[in-house]
C-alpha cells in the first residue's frame, strides 16, 4: 500500500520550483589491493533485483515512492546484478525515470499508459542520481540516489559526458529533433478580447462560484504553425474574471484526464495560500476548491504555479481578474481584454511546423514569438476590436509573461487615463507609452476622437515582427480640425 498524498505546495518546493539544485558529486568506491596476508574478500553473486515505485505528492514534493511509502528512497544494487525499474504514475501526470549516468532512461508514462519497466546490468560501482526528466520535475523533489556496490567490470560504460550530475546543461539541453508537420486537427486558442464580464455595478458584496477547467490541446500559432498550448479553458488568456472588493470567491479548478501534467492556479488578487498555488496542485482527471475574500480592488494577473512554472506560464496559463472597488468603475462605451506572452520554440519563428516548448530559449529568455491573446494575428485576423469616433475605449491589458515586461503603446492615441500597474486608485492622464511588468497589469482608457486603424504594440518595436501587433478599427466623420492628411500651406509657418 502506497503512502497517501499531501497534495500541496511547501514554500520549499516553491522555491525549488524556479531554481535548479546541484546534487552532490557521485563518491567512488575503493577496493584494498590483495597481500599474502589478506585473501581479498569474495564478490557477491550476481542477484536480479526488481523495485517497484508510484510518483505523488509528499509535503509539497512531487516524489518517486516505493511500496513502504518511502519518498525516494535509496536504491541497492552490487556490481554484476540485473535491475528491474517498474515505475507507474500515481496522480495521473507525465513522467519518465533516469540514471544518465548509467545510461539508463526509461519510457515516458502517464496514468493513461499504465506502468512502465526498464532493466539493466550494473556494471560499476558508485552513488549515481535516478530522476524524472520532465522540465521542472528533478527541481520540485523527484530525485533519489541509486547506490552501487563492487568493483567495476571490464565492460562498464564510461560515465554519460557529466550530464547526469544535475548542472543546468542537463536539464536545459534539448534533443535534437526533426520538424514536425503542423497539427491538422489544431483548433483556435485566441480568447476573444471582447469576452469581457458585465460590469458589477453598485451592489452588496456576494459569494462568486467560478470553475476553470486546465486543458492542454493542439492550437494554432500562426499561418501553418501549430503549437502543444496549456490553457485555462481551452483559451489563452484564459477566461476574464470579474467581482467586487468585499465578493468571496469559490474557485474549482478541474484538469482534464486528457492532461500530462499537474497544474494549479495562483491569484495575484488572493491574500494566502500562495494565492492559491498550495491548495490547487491538480493531477490529471482531478479537481479542487479553495475559497478566497477579495481585499483589494484592482486588475490582477492570475497563472498556473507548477514546475516549471515559467514553462506553464508561456504555454499558456495565464488570465486576468478585476476586482471592481465599491460603487463599481465609471461607465465607458467599449471594453477589452488583451494579454501579452513571450513563447520559446524548437524551431525558428516561422518555421511552417509543429511546435514544441524549448526550455533552453526559455532560461535564455529568448523567445521566438510575442503573442497577443495568444496566437500571431489573433487581433488582426481573427479577432475584432471595434470603436466608433466619439467614443470611449478601456482596455484591460496584462502581461503573462513569463520573462519579458512590455512597453505597452497604441499607435495615432494617447492614453487619456491609465490605472498604473492595475491599481484603481493610482490614475496617470495623458500617457503615451506605459510600462507592464511580467506578472503585471493596466488599465488605459482612450476617447476615440478620429477615425482609423489603431495598432497595439509594445515599443519593443522588433517584436512586432515576431508577432506582436494589434488593433482597434474606429469608424465615423474625419475632424480635418485633429488631423489633416491632406493640408497644404495652411496657418503660419514656424
Amino acid at each position: 500500500m502506497f503512502h497517501s498524498f499531501k497534495n500541496k505546495m511547501s514554500p520549499l518546493a516553491i522555491a525549488a520550483a524556479l531554481c535548479f539544485a546541484i546534487p552532490a558529486a557521485m563518491a567512488a568506491s575503493h577496493v584494498a589491493p590483495k597481500t599474502k596476508s589478506s585473501a581479498s574478500a569474495a564478490a557477491p553473486a550476481a542477484a536480479a533485483r526488481n523495485y517497484v515505485l508510484e510518483t505523488g505528492i509528499v509535503d509539497g514534493k512531487m516524489v518517486f515512492i516505493d511500496e513502504k511509502g518511502r519518498p525516494n528512497p535509496v536504491l541497492r544494487a552490487n556490481v554484476g546484478d540485473t535491475v528491474e525499474l517498474k515505475v507507474k504514475s500515481g496522480e495521473g501526470a507525465e513522467h519518465d525515470i533516469a540514471i544518465p549516468d548509467l545510461k539508463v532512461q526509461s519510457k515516458k508514462f502517464d496514468g493513461t499508459t499504465g506502468p512502465t519497466s526498464v532493466r539493466f546490468k550494473v556494471t560499476q560501482p558508485g552513488k549515481f542520481a535516478y530522476y524524472c526528466t520532465i522540465a521542472g520535475h528533478r527541481q520540485i523533489g523527484m530525485e533519489g540516489v541509486f547506490e552501487v556496490t563492487g568493483t567495476a567490470s571490464a565492460s562498464a560504460p564510461k560515465p554519460a559526458n557529466g550530464n547526469g550530475n544535475g548542472g543546468v546543461a542537463d536539464l536545459y539541453t534539448p534533443s535534437a529533433a526533426p520538424a514536425a508537420a503542423a497539427d491538422p486537427q489544431a483548433v483556435s486558442i485566441s480568447q476573444n478580447p471582447a469576452a469581457v464580464p458585465a460590469p458589477i455595478g453598485n451592489r452588496a458584496p456576494q459569494l462568486l462560484k467560478y470553475r476553470m477547467e486546465t486543458v492542454e490541446l493542439a492550437g494554432k500559432l500562426d499561418d501553418g504553425t501549430t503549437f502543444t498550448y496549456w490553457t485555462f479553458d481551452k483559451k489563452v488568456p484564459g477566461p476574464m474574471l470579474r467581482a467586487r472588493v468585499g465578493d468571496t470567491i469559490e474557485l474549482t479548478l478541474a484538469n482534464a484526464r486528457s492532461s500530462k501534467q499537474i497544474h494549479s492556479i495562483d491569484l495575484h488578487s488572493v491574500t494566502g495560500g500562495h494565492g492559491g498555488g498550495e491548495h490547487t496542485q491538480v493531477g490529471p482527471g482531478q479537481e479542487k476548491t479553495i475559497t478566497f475574500k477579495l481585499l483589494n480592488a484592482g486588475l490582477y494577473v492570475y497563472h498556473c504555479a507548477t514546475p516549471l512554472v515559467p514553462q506553464h506560464i508561456s504555454a499558456g496559463m495565464y488570465g486576468m481578474i478585476l476586482v471592481e472597488p465599491e460603487g463599481g468603475m465609471p461607465k465607458v462605451d467599449k471594453e477589452y481584454y488583451v494579454m501579452q506572452g513571450d513563447l520559446y520554440t524548437k524551431h525558428a519563428h516561422g518555421t511552417k511546423t509543429h511546435q514544441e516548448f524549448d526550455t533552453a530559449k526559455m532560461s535564455n529568455e529568448m523567445p521566438d514569438y510575442y503573442v497577443f491573446n495568444g496566437a500571431v494575428g489573433s487581433l488582426t485576423k481573427e479577432h475584432k476590436m471595434t470603436a466608433k469616433v466619439g467614443e470611449t475605449v478601456r482596455l484591460f491589458f496584462g502581461v503573462g509573461g513569463p520573462n519579458k515586461i512590455s512597453s505597452f503603446h497604441v499607435i495615432g492615441e494617447i492614453f487619456d487615463k491609465v490605472y498604473s500597474e492595475g491599481s484603481l486608485t493610482a490614475i496617470k492622464k495623458d500617457v503615451q507609452t506605459t510600462l507592464v511588468p511580467a506578472g503585471g497589469a493596466t488599465i488605459v482608457e482612450m476617447k476615440m476622437d478620429y477615425p482609423g486603424q489603431y495598432l497595439l504594440v509594445d515599443h519593443a518595436l522588433s517584436r512586432a515582427g515576431k508577432g506582436l501587433v494589434g488593433a482597434i478599427s474606429v469608424s465615423g466623420d474625419a475632424d480635418k480640425s485633429i488631423y489633416n492628411g491632406g493640408a497644404k500651406g495652411a496657418g503660419s509657418t514656424h
